[in-house]
């Protein structure tokens, strides 16, 4: 049942045959965890404050005002 791949090295159980991947499914798999876990330990340093309560969405992310007040005061 299920063709000739006579032993492939993959194991049997309850009837199915479990083959082993190739090398690089394993490769392109952990790589593509690896930029998965990256990226969101990367989005809870940036939002994990406001997720948590700890901070208001609407207080931003420290001064970046760098003179823009200014501006709007000099434009009116």
């Amino acid at each position: 049942m299920g063709g000739g791949h006579g032993g492939s090295g993959g194991t049997t159980y309850k009837g199915y045959t479990l083959h082993q991947p190739k090398r690089w499914h394993v490769v392109t798999g952990k790589g593509l965890c690896a930029i998965m876990w990256f990226w969101v330990l990367y989005r809870a340093k940036q939002d994990g404050p406001v997720v948590l309560g700890w901070r208001h969405p609407w207080e931003g992310h420290g001064d970046h005002s760098h003179g823009h007040d200014n501006e709007h005061e000099a434009s009116h």
